[in-house]
């Protein structure tokens, strides 16, 4: 790393840890880098960063977006529809022509509006 502080959130590459970091400032003699995705800052060498390669930001961001997935809950299994609910029905009536068509991406789609829509009308 340069002399000068780079910009704040920019992705930095530490080999210590080997893991990539926002840069967010210095504090004393370190540079504070918290993961991609957010999540408990860690102390960095700043002489030893650099910046984070274009394989090495995709990376941090996919585990970002793995860890999101994971911590939302059993997803898993697909939803289940409300019993009454015309949406949750309809929903259900894509999830399997899809299913009947052998089309697994459309039953994906299916199931994701399922559950934003669960998350939207039937969370308590």
């Amino acid at each position: 790393m340069t002399a000068e502080s780079p910009e704040r959130g920019a992705l930095l590459y530490d080999p210590a840890t080997g893991k990539v970091g926002a840069y967010q400032d210095r504090s004393g003699p370190y540079a504070m880098l918290r993961p991609v995705g957010g999540g408990r800052e860690w102390q960095a060498d700043p002489a030893a960063l650099r910046p984070a390669t274009a394989r090495e930001r995709l990376s941090a961001g996919v585990t970002a977006a793995n860890e999101r997935t994971r911590s939302a809950g059993d997803t898993s299994r697909p939803p289940l529809p409300v019993r009454g609910c015309a949406t949750c029905t309809g929903l259900e009536g894509l999830r399997e022509a899809a299913r009947a068509e052998y089309d697994a991406s459309a039953e994906t789609d299916a199931n994701v509006l399922l559950r934003r829509h669960h998350n939207q009308e039937h969370r308590a």
